[in-house]
């Protein structure tokens, strides 16, 4: 969406926030990490999500949802937005909206996929491509609460020149584990050729059944629903299984 956004009203029980930008981070050549000032921000948890609202000088408005990307922090949110060629928000946020702008926020929003601090059984976090994101604001907030939790993170990425918060994962963290499969193109050296997530995947990245584990897999519906099938069949507990799905626009 090309055209310049404008703060539209705020109403509502969740009331819309004139949020600006603060600055960005390129993740990948396809996805940016937007750092928004909230003034009045009331906090969030890893796992949450906000509505982001675009409203243009003609009165036309654009809404999408995204995860946020890091534990809270003050009146700032980190947003990683993936850039969509057909998308009608996605390329303005990552190509056209600049430092200092304006755009809408309401949220938090979500209260099942979520990981506390508090908690203290292990965790296993399943991505398929940008549905890191969530999954990635837990293993922050995990650091930043000197969590000793110990998780576990399967990561489905198309390429290597997909991973998002590459420089991150490679920084070794106790107690965390991180295992990739790659669907479209391996690193050199790569054992094995590039292939969808599996059975022996989960199997070998993830906890057994009987650590309990909760379970938190979050990606495109596919993704999602097959990941879930396999981790039942696997025997752990459904109800210990979360999911979040994301379809074609984000929304």
């Amino acid at each position: 969406m090309a055209r310049a956004a404008v703060p539209g009203r705020l109403t509502g029980r969740l009331a819309w926030r004139v949020a600006t930008l603060a600055g960005y981070r390129d993740e990948t050549p396809t996805a940016r990490t937007l750092v928004l000032e909230v003034p009045g921000w009331p906090g969030h948890l890893a796992g949450q999500h906000v509505d982001v609202r675009l409203t243009a000088e003609d009165g036309y408005r654009a809404q999408r949802s995204y995860s946020l990307a890091g534990p809270a922090d003050g009146d700032r949110i980190e947003l990683t937005v993936q850039r969509l060629p057909d998308g009608e928000v996605s390329p303005y946020l990552t190509e056209v909206y600049s430092v200092g702008d304006p755009v809408e926020v309401r949220g938090p929003v979500g209260g099942w996929f979520i990981w506390r601090p508090t908690a203290t059984e292990p965790v296993l976090l399943v991505a398929g491509g940008s549905g890191l994101v969530p999954l990635m604001a837990m293993l922050r907030a995990r650091r930043a609460a000197g969590s000793r939790v110990p998780f576990r993170l399967i990561y489905s990425v198309r390429s290597p020149a997909d991973v998002l918060y590459a420089d991150e994962l490679r920084r070794p963290q106790p107690g965390v584990d991180v295992s990739y499969v790659y669907t479209r193109q391996v690193p050199e050296g790569w054992r094995t050729p590039p292939r969808r997530i599996s059975v022996a995947d989960v199997n070998s990245g993830g906890w057994p059944p009987d650590f309990e584990p909760t379970c938190f897999v979050c990606g495109p519906t596919g993704f999602v629903e097959a990941v879930a099938d396999m981790l039942v069949a696997l025997g752990h507990d459904p109800s210990r299984v979360k999911t979040e799905r994301f379809g074609p626009t984000g929304g």
